[in-house]
């Protein structure tokens, strides 16, 4: 099935759920910034500034109105002011003071819905109320609206929660001598049921529905506020009537495309329902993943993998722990799932304000999806130090930190990537994760750059990037060369940029571990010519070797490092060792894996204790 038809049948399950968060058909939503109080008959009770994090309002659309941009359509009920007082023009300046014609085209509207057969009371006491032509005089007796200094006309510039106050959107609320009914009319079911069958009862354009195939009312004004409460760009919409938009296939765009209204309606309310309740935001990019039957699914999209429980609750300090602590954490997921279950991925961005495009949709079979994600945190797991623990655990590196790790430039404490780079990249690699694809060789060339840059970060963020590098770098030989790599110290590894990555490792603990408090924040020797190191290893190391004879003498434990070096040396090929070519990506590994051994032992025996921790 197609996006929209998933979608319709997700309206469906929401509906049946009794979600009151879920927009009926008809209606949209619009942040109000003024509240009136109106009694039943009519008369202003009150009026009040809404709260910031209130402001959020389901009201009803019409066609127009919903979609509305250059023109007079007003809404049914609630409104901007331009709509709604019939005072307008006597306090406000400018080419649009006078408003007569959408004040007019909002009270006949209005009145044509309360004398249908489908009225409300409130449709009375908001009709009485705005009769009276008060409302901009009410509300600056309120105190809500200002004057300027010659009290005639509303002053310039004022604003209201943000908003320019001949700008701001009204709501009502109805107090009713019943107490029972409900007064807020944004969350009134009996107001919203009764416009929806109005709406039903004026609607005359019926035809047939090319994505249902039944004959019904058509539209070809879709709603937008698709991504937000204030986005205008909307997925479907055919209004280029002298472009080229269907001209050389079509005479017209109903021979383009037509939809159901109530296909529309429900399409578009269910994906801001579901873009609501787990919608995940990069720059312009919106991405919204769902399960067919609404069943939850891990978000594996987060920016903290600390989002994920598994890896939290205890320090698994071996892969056959981190696998069966990962496989419970996804056995409460795929307890939740049939055989039939699908998961749709949906991408949105726009190009421009008024066009949203649908950048990616994917279909996977639910089953399967689990199974990639699991893979994915299999195959990337890798050591790190966790400070929440005090200790050295397996946990999963998740997709938003390896493009930060490649992509992004420090700020802080933290990597901050470029949202088109990030939506760009987002895209790139979702397959590698949901679909289990092999990883790009690009971006392991990339994360193998920024981690042989040592002194372009932070001790913290380089150990992040480099713990990345090595995350990723493991996947990509299980997945593209098929060779599993451990994530621990091998010492039957032969491979020499695995070992020089080694002997990297131990220099630079050998000289960090002399230092005292005063002077942790300087750089040795190993790490100043890292970069060098990674393109002309031979060279460089006798560099880096030579610089560590002042850190061995009178060094306690002198013999012990010379036997380590030694151990290292002595599984070289020695052709190899003297090599006028760079390291691979597994130097990262073996610098990585030895130097966390190297902690390892230090709680193990005195003998091989380096007292300083240098990897943090």
């Amino acid at each position: 099935m197609s996006w929209n038809d998933e979608l319709y049948k997700v309206y469906d399950l929401v509906h049946e759920s009794g979600d009151k968060e879920l927009l009926p058909i008809a209606h949209s939503t619009a942040n109000a910034q003024v509240e009136l109080n109106i009694s039943e008959e009519g008369n202003l009770i009150n009026a009040s500034v809404i709260d910031l994090d209130d402001a959020e309002t389901v009201i009803p659309v019409t066609e127009d109105s919903g979609a509305r941009g250059n023109g007079i359509f007003p809404m049914p009920l609630a409104d901007k002011l331009l709509y709604l007082a019939g005072d307008y023009s006597l306090y406000v300046k400018g080419k649009r003071s006078d408003n007569s014609a959408y004040y007019s085209a909002y009270m006949i509207q209005l009145k044509e819905w309360l004398d249908s057969d489908h009225t409300h009371p409130a449709l009375i006491a908001i009709y009485d109320y705005l009769s009276k032509k008060t409302l901009i005089r009410d509300l600056i007796g309120a105190g809500i609206l200002k004057l300027d200094d010659e009290g005639c006309k509303l002053a310039d510039g004022y604003k209201v929660n943000k908003i320019e106050q001949t700008e701001l959107f009204v709501r009502f609320y109805v107090s009713y001598i019943d107490l029972e009914k409900e007064p807020r009319t944004w969350k009134d079911k009996s107001l919203h049921d009764c416009f929806i069958r109005y709406t039903e009862s004026v609607m005359d354009n019926k035809g047939l529905c090319y994505a249902t195939g039944d004959v019904c009312a058509l539209t070809y004004k879709h709603p937008s506020k698709i991504r937000n409460s204030g986005d205008k760009a909307k997925l479907i919409s055919a209004n280029d009537d002298s472009g080229f938009t269907y001209r050389g296939r079509f005479a017209s765009k109903e021979e383009s495309f037509a939809v159901g209204y109530a296909f529309s309606q429900k399409m578009h309310n269910a994906l801001k329902w579901l873009r609501e309740k787990q919608g995940l935001y990069f720059g312009t990019m919106t991405i919204v993943p769902w399960a067919s039957a609404l069943q939850s699914i891990p978000n594996v999209l987060s920016k903290n993998t600390d989002e994920y429980s598994w890896a939290d609750e205890e320090i698994y300090d071996s892969l056959s722990g981190y696998k069966k602590a990962l496989n419970d954490y996804m056995l409460g997921y795929k307890r939740n799932f049939s055989v039939d279950t699908k998961i749709m991925i949906l991408g949105l961005d726009a190009a421009t304000t008024g066009r949203l495009s649908v950048a990616f949709y994917e279909e996977l079979v639910g089953s399967d999806f689990l199974k990639n994600i699991e893979k994915w945190h299999i195959d990337n797991a890798w050591v790190r130090y966790d400070f929440k623990l005090k200790g050295f655990t397996i946990k999963p590196i998740g997709l938003i930190q390896v493009i930060e790790a490649a992509y992004g430039n420090e700020k802080g404490n933290y990597l901050d990537c470029d949202d088109k780079i990030l939506r760009d990249q987002i895209m790139r690699l979702m397959p590698c994760v949901f679909e289990g694809r092999r990883i790009p060789e690009d971006l392991v060339n990339t994360l193998y750059q920024n981690a042989s840059k040592p002194l372009s970060y932070s001790a913290a963020i380089h150990n992040k990037v480099l713990t990345t590098a090595c995350s990723i770098y493991k996947s990509f030989l299980y997945r593209n060369r098929g060779e599993d790599i451990s994530m621990g110290y091998d010492p039957n590894i032969t491979d020499r940029s695995y070992l020089f990555g080694c002997l990297l490792a131990l220099a630079d603990k050998t000289e960090r571990d002399t230092y005292s408090e005063d002077d942790k924040k300087r750089v040795t020797n190993a790490r100043r010519y890292w970069a060098s190191f990674a393109q002309n290893p031979y060279n460089t190391w006798l560099r880096i070797e030579n610089s560590l004879a002042p850190y061995l003498n009178g060094n306690v434990y002198r013999g012990v490092i010379e036997k380590a070096f030694e151990d290292i040396m002595d599984k070289f090929d020695m052709k190899e060792f003297s090599k006028a070519e760079r390291l691979s990506p597994m130097y990262l590994l073996g610098y990585h894996q030895y130097m966390s051994e190297l902690y390892k032992k230090t709680k193990k025996t005195e003998e091989t204790s380096y007292e300083k921790s240098s990897l943090k």
